[in-house]
């Protein structure tokens, strides 16, 4: 058997070895618990493996798939379908999916979209009351209206 790796590095993240194959892989920034049980299914390895444990070939094989392949899964479970640029179905990973988030959004202001603007303008964009939250700056008080 080979020696307990305790820091395992796929897709430009250190994950723990101590922790089970599918938990350790919701480290990776774009893959929840989800997505981690279907890769694992897909590749035939056991979800409640500790990652340290896996053999060399098994973590190279996950890191290939996670790193490559991962759109071989249905399209459905992916974060990134129809891609405005591209029009193909993607999943995004790690500084991608804060990369890609922050060109929607700086597209929809450039469009002048109503969710653009309420994001320039600093407002809550996904239709929750503000009158009484998100308040910023000084704090202003409840008016009553006099009798």
């Amino acid at each position: 058997m080979a020696e307990f790796k305790h820091i395992v590095r796929i897709a430009d993240t250190d994950l723990d070895g101590n922790k089970p194959l599918v938990h350790a892989l919701t480290g990776i920034k774009g893959i929840g618990l989800r997505m981690a049980r279907a890769i694992t299914n897909h590749l035939g390895l056991n979800a409640r493996e500790k990652l340290g444990n896996l053999s060399d070939e098994e973590i190279e094989k996950l890191k290939k798939f996670i790193e490559e392949n991962i759109e071989e899964l249905p399209s459905w479970m992916l974060n990134r379908r129809k891609d405005l640029y591209t029009g193909k179905d993607l999943h995004l990973l790690g500084k991608d999916v804060d990369l890609a988030k922050k060109l929607d959004i700086e597209r929809l202001i450039k469009i002048r979209a109503y969710r653009g603007i309420r994001h320039a303008r600093g407002y809550k964009v996904r239709g929750q009351r503000t009158r009484s939250t998100g308040r910023t700056g000084q704090t202003v008080g409840v008016q009553r209206r006099k009798k």
